[in-house]
């Protein structure tokens, strides 16, 4: 399972990022400027300087600071003895691993991964969109793995099938969070297939980037008819449509078990 790539994703806001309310009064302006330095912390370096968060923040330095010392405190965030920079700290990890125990999704789509693994013979994985992130929350490994197990994966939903089904298929807002994180001509291209993507039963997509796999997907409908994830099988060779659509029916065949199952619940 993904644990602390699921509760950094799930931290974010509007446009994908929070935005910093340095000014705002009471509890509710204090809490989004934490979560606004936790989504800091969560992007590029395992460690930040005080001074970059502040800048990236526009938050003042005294406030950063003081939000930063109760994140330390709460293990929420982390400084790093010898530089004095910031990460994120161990409490995302476990506050992750209870959400995902409690993710409907998860029971509901896990007892058909291992099958659907063992038809396709490739990795499986179940997948969620947080604010225009995919988040991958649980998975089985394929009898072919690289040498590296990614366990924690967060891509940008539009780079991938399954979050391009998911941000497809909701919410104007949702829609709007996922298109803003990828370049312009992406962005142009993205609104163009947006329909064709809401309709279909199954997508595939080969990555530009060399280092993610390629993937074909299928939604999770629950008994309403929304789209609460996707479940996904990395495609060792992209250019075999037939090994392609049998993996998209045995996909869609689990998907419709598991969507069964969230409708029992």
């Amino acid at each position: 399972m993904s644990q602390l790539g699921c509760l950094s994703g799930m931290m974010q806001a509007k446009g994908g990022r929070m935005a910093t309310i340095e000014n705002g009064r009471g509890g509710l302006g204090t809490v989004r400027n934490a979560v606004t330095l936790l989504e800091l912390l969560a992007d590029g370096p395992a460690y930040h300087q005080l001074t970059d968060l502040a800048e990236r923040s526009a938050m003042s330095i005294p406030t950063v600071h003081r939000l930063l010392r109760s994140l330390v405190l709460a293990d929420l965030a982390v400084q790093d003895p010898a530089t004095s920079r910031y990460g994120l700290g161990p409490e995302l990890a476990r506050l992750s691993h209870h959400y995902l125990t409690r993710l409907p999704l998860i029971g509901a789509a896990s007892p058909y991964l291992s099958q659907v693994r063992d038809k396709v013979g490739a990795t499986v994985h179940v997948e969620v969109l947080v604010s225009g992130e995919v988040v991958y929350v649980d998975r089985v490994d394929g009898g072919v793995v690289g040498p590296y197990r990614e366990s924690n994966r967060v891509h940008r939903a539009l780079e991938t099938a399954g979050g391009r089904l998911l941000a497809a298929r909701a919410s104007e807002e949702q829609w709007q969070q996922a298109v803003r994180l990828v370049d312009p001509e992406e962005q142009e291209s993205a609104r163009a297939a947006r329909a064709e993507w809401a309709a279909g039963e199954w997508l595939a997509h080969e990555p530009d980037d060399m280092t993610m796999p390629a993937e074909v997907a299928v939604p999770v409908l629950d008994a309403s008819g929304a789209a609460v994830g996707a479940l996904a099988a990395d495609l060792p060779d992209p250019g075999d449509e037939t090994h392609i659509a049998q993996a998209a029916a045995y996909l869609g065949r689990a998907a419709k078990a598991a969507g069964r199952t969230l409708g029992h619940g």
